[in-house]
């Protein structure tokens, strides 16, 4: 019996030690959920999430009788039934636990009076109670939400997705639910990327760039850094701008760009280029700004009409940009309302946003203050020891953490140069004027 006792552990432990997963949904969920379903009652009133009500109980009273026979002798005790209102604790009703790769959904009905932040404000009880990494609060109804347990950080050791990819997709990691982080710019157009030195914001940039390259878009880089950072990719950029004066000009050229393409869907009748034939559909420009807090900055008086030349150009591209392809990245160390109202208004079109680990609660709060207090709070609490993770948020209000798959520099530049064919003439691009009247 004992021998067999060891074997049944030792295949139980190959078996989750070599294949995980299918140990993780055969044997360890199961364990885990009737575990949940077991304790949940003990677990609400520990966070705090149960209430307690007012309910009928039939409840069974001793009577002491004593008889003319029984004077001498021991009282009898009569059980009488009576039927009176108790205190009654309930927790929440559970519905269905379904299992994920990393752990597990679980809906919950609320009590009355109870909302989402209540389970927010829980979370880190409920992980504790649970034996998890984290629980989130993804997504409700009208009295029902759905918690997110995960058991392990899928965050520590990332590999993205490999394959090729869709046009103007991007997958540089994974969320922190072991879902692929998935970048769509045709989904959300333009995006905002804040992080200080050493976060993991110039890797998110590597990582952009070695997926874009080999796909059939002209890449544009603003850098003022000198051009230290864009440079190197030269070969696969269509045009690259290292000077405040270089930076106008090329904003300028890229205005007029999307004045042409928009005259031309305006010709044909479409909304956008995605409508216009094949023939005449214009490459889409994806345009990455490193230090966008560069061009904004004021030495003396004497720039503040290049500064407002060019926050006026980058808000019309965000405001225009989307439906006739041409996509932005704004990168930078600090983003803050004090580089004036270009920087806000420009920061109300960027839907997309990723917050590495910042150094002033500023730039956090212009990256994610206006979507969700509580992934504002994640964003602060990065360590510095975790280069690439990042909160992220889309266009649909929903955040995760998520961190990118380290990309190194040779990596992105030899993408560069092996896919620097692909790269169409920036003076070719703005100078052709398609034939507007081709069917």
């Amino acid at each position: 019996m004992l021998g067999v006792s060891a074997a049944a552990a030792a295949g139980l432990w190959a078996w989750s030690r070599w294949h995980p997963l299918s140990f993780w949904y055969g044997v360890a969920f199961p364990v885990r959920l009737v575990r949940v379903y077991l304790t949940w009652r003990a677990v609400a009133s520990g966070c705090k999430l149960a209430r307690t009500k007012r309910a009928w109980r039939v409840t069974l009273d001793a009577i002491p009788v004593v008889g003319l026979a029984a004077r001498s002798a021991a009282s009898v005790v009569e059980q009488k039934r009576r039927v009176r209102r108790v205190s009654v604790e309930q927790a929440p009703r559970l519905g269905l636990m379904l299992p994920t790769p990393y752990g597990w959904r679980l809906r919950v009905r609320l009590h009355d009076g109870q909302v989402p932040e209540d389970y927010v404000k829980a979370a880190e009880r409920l992980a504790h109670s649970w034996r998890v990494h984290s629980v989130r609060v993804l997504k409700h109804k009208p009295g029902r939400i759905t918690l997110l347990a995960t058991r392990r950080d899928p965050l520590i050791d990332v590999v993205a997705g490999g394959g090729p990819a869709d046009l103007l997709v991007v997958r540089p990691g994974v969320l922190e639910n072991g879902e692929p982080w998935v970048i769509d710019f045709r989904t959300v157009p333009h995006w905002m990327i804040v992080g200080a030195t050493q976060s993991g914001k110039s890797n998110l940039a590597n990582a952009t760039i070695k997926a874009l390259a080999p796909q059939p878009v002209a890449l544009i880089g603003f850098d003022l850094k000198g051009g230290v950072e864009f440079t190197p990719y030269a070969p696969r950029l269509s045009a690259l701008a290292t000077t405040r004066k270089e930076s106008v000009d090329l904003l300028e050229d890229l205005v007029g760009e999307v004045e042409q393409r928009m005259a031309v869907c305006r010709e044909h009748g479409a909304r956008n280029i995605w409508k216009l034939p094949e023939a005449l559909r214009p490459v889409p420009v994806v345009v990455l700004v490193d230090e966008v807090a560069e061009l904004f900055l004021m030495a003396d008086k004497s720039e503040k009409d290049e500064v407002a030349k060019t926050g006026t150009a980058l808000l019309r591209v965000a405001q225009l940009g989307r439906a006739f392809g041409v996509f932005l990245i704004i990168c930078g160390q600090r983003i803050g309302s004090d580089l004036g109202p270009g920087v806000t208004a420009l920061r109300a079109q960027l839907s997309g946003r990723v917050c590495h680990r910042v150094n002033d609660p500023e730039t956090a709060n212009m990256a994610l203050g206006d979507l969700d207090p509580a992934a504002l709070e994640v964003a602060r609490a990065i360590a510095p020891e975790t280069p690439g993770v990042a909160v992220v948020a889309g266009q649909d209000g929903t955040w995760h953490r998520a961190r990118a798959e380290y990309v190194s520099e040779s990596e992105a530049e030899q993408a560069a140069r092996d896919f620097s064919h692909l790269a169409p003439s920036w003076a070719d691009l703005i100078g052709r004027l398609p034939d507007i009247d081709a069917a």
